[in-house]
């Protein structure tokens, strides 16, 4: 009997170590937004990572690695309560649309009709006008090692035609964070998922990215005008202070006199991936020195828009009271590109009645020695 009982035990640990590996999922309530309305957050966790994610905004919250010495951190800026999200103004770990990015003047067309939404960016609109989906309470389910949100925007939210139904899915295994997208709509429109979490390997309150080395697949970039629109060209990025083909330091020429960093202060620009649009393949490798943190991003959009934080003053103060600066996060946006509406030669980001729309990015997270 007492043997029976021992094999018992260990098949019951051995099936919760599996659990954990696969990964585990927990539910909570974060908190109430100004209309009363109960936000779930989900904690995700495998050996490897615990991540922490939202119902408002679709947002992920926290992203705990180890480094080097097998010291946990948070590898993402974000909040400690909902009410930091609901006066969040950098669209930390959200997911934005209904178009990520930029529209020039918030004007495009779709069969000869024009469509005109909200600027928010100055003349432009940018990440789907002012109230977008980074704003919004997706509904929630839990699926096998993570959890999915979905979205409903009616015809015309924000200009926008069409009821496009939106849903993003978070998944855990390892030390790999899946996000797998997908969109549909019952009238031509056009969309741009992405998610746009800012990261510091270093942990969120250890300081600037500018350390940090970056390497980025691409061989070209799309060179914006100073409202940071696309001018509709490629250009390559050999010679430039944009080429992160080989791992380069974030800060070793980002304040070099390019036109282009001049204009976006640092960078906020979209490259060109190499890799195959429609499969998954590398965006990019960023590892941090003094922790050892490395973090791999591959996706199957053609393009990954590289943000250094350059809008971060310090008037925000995230958790463990830290006022974010200056650089003080990166963001590798996975999209279609800016503007994409308004450049034909771009890859269309147009969506008919009848087509499901997915796309994926992994975030994976290891350790070097």
């Amino acid at each position: 009997m007492r043997i029976w009982k021992f094999f018992g035990k260990v098949f019951v640990l051995a099936m919760a170590v599996t659990a954990i590996a696969q990964g585990e999922v927990k539910m909570a309530v974060f908190g109430h937004t100004k209309d009363g309305v109960a936000v779930p957050i989900y904690t995700l966790k495998s050996a490897e990572l615990e991540v922490r994610v939202t119902a408002y905004g679709a947002r992920l919250v926290s992203i705990k690695s180890a480094d080097r010495n097998g010291k946990f951190a948070d590898v993402i800026t974000g909040y400690d309560t909902l009410d930091g999200y609901l006066a969040d103004t950098p669209h930390f770990g959200s997911v934005v649309g209904r178009f990520g990015n930029r529209i020039a003047f918030g004007k495009f067309s779709i069969d000869g009709k024009q469509y005109q939404i909200p600027v928010n960016d100055g003349v432009n609109a940018l990440h789907g006008g002012p109230v977008g989906f980074d704003v919004k309470v997706w509904e929630a389910k839990e699926v096998p090692n993570g959890v999915e949100f979905t979205l409903v925007s009616p015809d015309g939210d924000m200009g926008f035609p069409g009821t496009l139904t939106a849903k993003v899915k978070y998944t855990l295994s390892g030390h790999t964070l899946r996000l797998d997208y997908s969109a549909s709509t019952d009238k031509a429109t056009i969309v741009n998922l992405t998610n746009h979490s800012y990261f510091n390997l270093r942990g969120d309150d250890q300081g600037d990215i500018l350390g940090h080395v970056i390497q980025i697949d691409a061989d070209k970039f799309t060179p914006t005008n100073a409202g940071l629109i696309p001018t509709g060209v490629l250009e390559p990025v050999a010679g430039t202070p944009l080429d992160f083909r080989k791992p380069t330091a974030i800060g070793a020429r980002i304040h070099d006199n390019f036109e282009a960093l001049k204009l976006a202060g640092g960078y906020d620009h979209n490259w060109a991936l190499n890799g195959e649009a429609g499969k998954l393949h590398l965006a990019a490798i960023v590892t941090e020195p003094e922790s050892g943190r490395k973090l791999t991003v591959e996706t199957t959009e053609p393009g990954v828009q590289f943000y250094t934080g350059n809008f971060l003053d310090g008037t925000i103060t995230g958790r463990h009271g830290v006022a974010y600066g200056k650089n003080h996060g990166f963001c590798l946006e996975t999209q279609h590109f800016p503007d994409a509406p308004n450049h034909a030669n771009f890859a269309s980001t147009l969506l008919r009645p009848g087509v499901t729309r997915h796309s994926t990015t992994t975030f994976s997270f290891t350790v070097e020695k």
